[in-house]
């Protein structure tokens, strides 16, 4: 490969870096610029190859990158499209107020606020997670300073949330795929996580001495919600102990609890030209699928030129437990998606347990700095007067419990290897 075209690869990647870093001040959106570079890339690099063996390895590694793109994409499909509906028809907005008093103190609800994103975000991805619970803290009509304690709550408790189960996090998703953990070890995460979120919400309450009138929005609620609602909870039980049990992977899981939620939905004759079922798959986020697709095919791109082998030095030169500490910090200024994504490129040898640390480390580090995280950049374009700046005033804060979820993990490792 010529030295021109190598630098030049180089340049992309860090331009679509760059594009995600400041998709707020660009106004571009994040998906646009990296599905450029990701996609040019590779067919500069297949058109600079020589012909033969050369070109056929390229042609091999772009092969094997879309299929693991592909198996993501259809488990997050299958997955959101169950969200939206269940969203769209009020089930969510329904459970939240029917587990919430009429009237509870600030500093209660701030623990109750943590406890529901947590949760939520295990069976949501990040995106729905976030808009639900800002859409939640924005119903309380709390004053500004209240409303982004509230919000820096929910994003850190959204990423927290997320790493103990494969349907809640992308980067868990990601690591597990690779077949670098198994699902029984990441649902010990959720201790050390859950931990976490209560120390902050604990620290954010001090201070807080007054009481919230809640207003409830409930709507009625049909059988057949009722039903696909159900369907959606058997479906990640089944993801859960088939894959522990028998192996299967995750995406059949899911897209086999996709087509009963489809069968449901005829059965009950909500199958019809005014609703049709399969039009949910059109109301996700695609956008966020698609920032995933670019970010995957650079990282991919990285791999084949061999720009990745310099990051297990990093592994070499300072403790592992160290080193992905460091990387969950990184996440927070690079997006925690192509950094996994380069992690898992990369070849990097580690035990199941020092896995386990970097799944923890890529999922929550995002959260200490609101660019960091897609839970961040939801919140700040749905939180008025949550900024960069009035955000970053509780990133000590959030390093802190970070930190101490961090060590509750290794923690936790260093029980089970004794």
């Amino acid at each position: 490969m010529p030295d021109t075209l190598f630098y030049l690869l180089i340049i992309f990647a860090l331009a679509a870096l760059a594009g995600v870093v400041f998709e707020e001040k660009t106004h571009v959106s994040k998906a646009k610029i990296t599905l450029f570079f990701g996609t040019i890339s590779w067919m500069l690099l297949i058109a600079f190859a020589p012909a033969g063996p050369e070109r056929d390895g390229v042609l091999h590694g772009l092969t094997e990158n879309i299929t693991e793109i592909a198996g993501l994409w259809l488990f997050l499909i299958a997955a959101m499209t169950f969200v939206a509906y269940l969203n769209k028809k009020g089930l969510i907005e329904n459970l939240v107020y029917l587990v919430l008093p009429r009237r509870i103190s600030e500093r209660g609800l701030l623990f109750v606020t943590g406890t529901f994103c947590f949760l939520f975000s295990s069976l949501a991805d990040n995106i729905t997670a976030t808009l639900v619970s800002v859409a939640l803290v924005l119903s309380l009509k709390l004053d500004r300073v209240r409303t982004i304690k509230f919000a820096t709550l929910c994003v850190f408790a959204v990423n927290s949330g997320g790493v103990a189960l494969i349907t809640g996090d992308v980067t868990t998703l990601m690591i597990f795929l690779a077949g670098k953990v198994d699902i029984s070890s990441l649902l010990l995460l959720s201790i050390p996580a859950f931990a976490a979120v209560m120390f902050l919400a604990t620290v954010l309450s001090i201070g807080m001495t007054g009481e919230v009138q809640i207003q409830s929005h409930q709507t009625d609620l049909r059988k057949v919600d009722l039903a696909i609602a159900g369907v959606f909870m058997v479906t990640i039980l089944s993801t859960i102990s088939g894959n522990m049990l028998f192996q299967i992977p995750p995406v059949l899981t899911f897209l086999t609890g996709l087509s009963i939620m489809f069968l449901v939905a005829r059965f009950f004759n909500e199958d019809n030209d005014n609703d049709p079922i399969l039009e949910y798959i059109r109301t996700i986020e695609f956008e966020t699928l698609l920032f995933f697709l670019g970010i995957l095919l650079l990282v991919g791109m990285l791999k084949e030129i061999q720009v990745l082998d310099a990051l297990p030095q990093v592994y070499e030169t300072i403790p592992v437990a160290a080193a992905n500490f460091l990387m969950g910090i990184v996440s927070a200024t690079i997006d925690n998606v192509p950094l996994t994504a380069a992690l898992l490129k990369s070849g990097l040898a580690m035990s199941p347990a020092e896995w386990m640390g970097l799944t923890y480390a890529v999922g929550v580090g995002g959260s200490l700095l609101v660019i960091g995280s897609a839970a961040g950049i939801v919140a700040m374009s749905k939180v008025p007067g949550l900024t960069f700046s009035a955000y970053m005033r509780y990133t000590p804060l959030l390093l802190a419990a970070y930190s101490l979820g961090f060590a509750g993990v290794y923690a936790i490792n260093q029980l089970i290897q004794i």
